[in-house]
């Protein structure tokens, strides 16, 4: 081998050494960047036009709820939240009483949270919280003409998730375990378009979904829906836009539309329980709104 030949070979040996090193550190950083921190923050704040459950109207004016979480070792985490009502207009409910300008309900939440790899690409999140939630006091008159105060309420809640398909379920459970002991069930359609940026980490992205809650005897006895028997409640069809301004704050509004198709013994009750509201709301579909922000650290 001649001198010009051992030259070429040393350079292009270098240059793979070189090459073959930047790698190893740009993998290294990855691998620092992605590992999970000890201790994460989030905080939220949430602007609804209607304060909705089960796909009934609980409050036919806005509300807004801010929120704080903990999470640890990208496992467990603890969080709060709180209802607060805008307007006079939500007390019609005698159960609530007029509260303008202050909290409704405060929730305190511990939980488990993780998502687990179970194909390339393709994950199993799993979600399980108690939540405690604080009612303010309010006494009212009950139908049987009696004062009472309103009780606290307490959940368990199970939400499971496959992630990585182009159209993602998510399966939710909720257990009341003092107000109704009911139990609620939804399951999720959803998938997820990245209209600025990449696939993976977009900008901006746009997801439309469709979802079905069922309600045991309980759940639905507790909103006045029946009183003998549960079945299938809100059908609700949602689209929501998210805009990522940082890597810290995001962005997001949503439009949603939610009827009883399918039961119409309960979808008579969801009418019934709307109009409480005045005739502007004597049907069983609801139309409403909201946005929001979200601050990660």
């Amino acid at each position: 081998m001649n001198i010009k030949k051992i030259a070429c070979v040393a350079a292009v040996c270098g240059c793979v050494s070189l090459a073959t090193a930047a790698n190893e550190v740009a993998e290294a950083e990855k691998g620092e960047v992605e590992e999970a921190p000890i201790v994460s923050a989030e905080f939220g704040l949430q602007f609804d036009s209607k304060y909705m459950t089960y796909g009934v109207i609980d409050g036919k004016d806005p509300i807004l709820t801010p929120s704080a979480q903990l999470t640890f070792f990208d496992w467990a985490y603890v969080g709060v939240e709180s209802i607060f009502d805008l307007t006079k207009g939500n007390g019609k409910r005698g159960d609530y009483g007029n509260r303008a300008g202050k909290w409704t309900t405060l929730d305190a939440i511990v939980g488990l949270s993780h998502e687990f790899e179970l194909t390339d690409g393709i994950g199993l999140s799993v979600d399980f919280n108690y939540i405690y939630e604080y009612l303010r006091r309010h006494r009212y008159h009950n139908t049987s003409g009696a004062d009472k105060d309103m009780g606290d309420t307490q959940y368990l809640n199970l939400e499971l998730g496959l992630t990585g398909l182009w159209l993602e379920p998510t399966l939710g459970i909720e257990r009341d375990l003092m107000a109704d002991d009911g139990t609620y069930v939804n399951l999720e359609l959803a998938h997820t378009f990245a209209l600025i940026g990449d696939e993976e980490d977009p900008t901006l992205s746009f997801t439309p979904s469709v979802a079905q809650g069922f309600g045991n005897t309980q759940r639905t006895r507790g909103y006045d829906l029946a009183a003998d028997h549960g079945g299938l409640m809100d059908t609700t069809i949602k689209g929501e836009f998210e805009w990522a301004v940082c890597d810290h704050v995001a962005l997001t509004a949503y439009i949603a539309y939610s009827d009883y198709w399918f039961d119409s013994k309960l979808r008579d009750g969801a009418r019934a329980y709307n109009g409480a509201w005045g005739s502007s709301c004597d049907h069983s579909w609801t139309f409403y709104g909201g946005v929001g922000v979200t601050v990660s650290f």
